[in-house]
């Protein structure tokens, strides 16, 4: 009986036991498995490339890689927005990316620069916006930046997106209206992308222009007015933030007009040269706002300081008039038994028009000091 019993408690499933206050135990969570999302998510467009004609069909980076190295003609254009590390790591072990400039292409925040793999060039472009606003006293951002980022092999090009401006889908149906161009190869694709980033560096400065010539008003126009040296510094600061995307991008032109880079074709290396021309255009407005409008912050720093010292002379000077007053009062406050003038009749009418009389010459004084 008592064997019995044994088997038939072993055949029971155990209860597991309440935690602590009666609390059920917990059960270890399992990290939830991670969603990848596909390529083509994060494709904006992908197109083959012969002589300069785009190719019926729409195909994915892969096979439009496989075609054109079986033909061995064209160049596949792929472009991206915002890839994550899953799909730029697919999308650099198809084109034989090299591991660093995949995990640059991700991460944004780049600096402009050029860097050579092999037979790759990987072009890094900060894009610039600018912000629409009524006046700078009510605008709270002048320049939205983003970047681009370029690769150029031998038969593919690459352009990775970060940020919701400067789209290049206008700037690819130019190209295919132009097939001479785009049968350079990959590096025309590469300086059109280029020329289109310093263009809108230009159009940036000359909306700023208008910017500049305002604080420039503000802070010399107006006379006898409280002067708000918060504009001066937003507009400082945004200046600061476009010339660090501009100015770095001077050395990678320069390597990319050099004579002695084989992967830029002569014609191609010509038509850089008048980017640079334009940059070198940006490079020196940026650089004028820039001293411009430190020598406005500092004249406008000076102008508020004026403004206090006139403040403080002005409250110095009331308080001077209405200490006359005072001292009186505290003197005929003093609890002394002979104070002879307070049992005259005379003696509030004197004393009374002592008071207005010194603090009329007191007010007269401070007047004709330019104090008040």
């Amino acid at each position: 009986m008592y064997g019995a019993r044994r088997v038939a408690s072993a055949l029971v499933p155990s209860i597991p036991r309440p935690g602590p206050r009666g609390l059920s135990p917990r059960r270890e969570r399992r990290p939830l498995p991670e969603i990848r999302v596909p390529v083509a998510r994060a494709i904006v467009d992908c197109a083959v490339y012969v002589d300069g004609h785009r190719q019926p069909g729409r195909v994915s980076y892969t096979e439009g890689l496989a075609r054109v190295r079986a033909a061995g003609e064209g160049f596949v254009w792929v472009g991206l927005h915002a890839p994550d590390d899953a799909q730029m790591a697919d999308v650099g072990a198809t084109f034989g990316l090299h591991e660093l400039v995949v995990e640059d292409a991700v991460h944004a925040h780049q600096r402009p620069k050029l860097e050579v793999y092999d037979d790759t060039q990987f072009l890094v472009l900060r894009t610039v916006q600018y912000i629409e606003h009524e006046t700078m006293a009510k605008a709270s951002e002048v320049v939205e930046t983003g970047e681009i980022m370029v690769f150029a092999g031998p038969d593919f090009v690459l352009t990775v997106r970060h940020g919701e401006h400067t789209e290049l889908s206008e700037l690819r149906r130019r190209l295919e209206t132009h097939p001479e161009r785009l049968a350079l190869g990959p590096t025309a694709v590469l300086h059109a992308v280029a020329d289109k980033v310093v263009d809108s560096y230009l159009a940036v400065t000359d909306r700023m222009d208008a910017d500049v010539a305002a604080i420039e008003e503000v802070v010399f126009g107006r006379q006898g007015h409280a002067l708000d040296i918060d504009p001066v510094y937003l507009l400082r600061r945004e200046v600061l933030e476009l010339r660090r995307a501009v100015t770095p991008l001077a050395a990678p032109l320069q390597s990319l007009t050099a004579s002695g880079n084989p992967l830029v074709p002569k014609e191609i290396r010509r038509q850089f040269r008048d980017v640079a021309d334009h940059l070198t255009t940006v490079i020196d407005r940026v650089l004028e706002y820039d001293e411009l409008l430190t020598s406005l912050l500092q004249a406008a720093a000076a102008k508020v300081g004026i403004q206090q010292s006139t403040d403080m002379r002005k409250i110095s000077a009331w308080v001077a008039i209405a200490a006359v007053p005072t001292m009186v009062a505290g003197i005929y406050g003093m609890n002394f038994d002979h104070m002879p003038e307070l049992h005259q009749e005379w003696g509030y009418p004197v004393v009374l028009g002592c008071l207005v009389a010194l603090c009329a010459t007191l007010f007269v004084v401070f007047r004709r000091s330019h104090w008040l």
